[in-house]
């Protein structure tokens, strides 16, 4: 096991006094199927409320799903000649 070189989280120190038990592993599936369909529904209606505030339509998706957004690829290699 890999030793830890940085502090834990307030969440992190909340859950290893919570399960300081040993649990079974169906039980650790599902605790965390719970924080996965916890943290989806926080991220799924925060995307609500930008989308909101922000007045997006479908046809706004559509345009930002068919844009090539990233930065281009430079390459600074040499070539090798043969």
């Amino acid at each position: 096991m890999e030793s830890i070189n940085y502090p834990l989280s307030n969440m992190q120190l909340e859950l290893l006094k919570l399960f300081s038990r040993d649990i079974e592993d169906n039980d650790v599936k599902e605790i965390k199927k719970l924080i996965v369909r916890y943290l989806s529904e926080k991220l799924a209606n925060n995307a609500n409320e930008v989308w909101e505030k922000k007045g997006w339509t479908n046809e706004d998706m559509e345009k930002l799903l068919n844009t090539h957004m990233r930065t281009p690829y430079e390459n600074n290699s040499k070539k090798i000649k043969s």
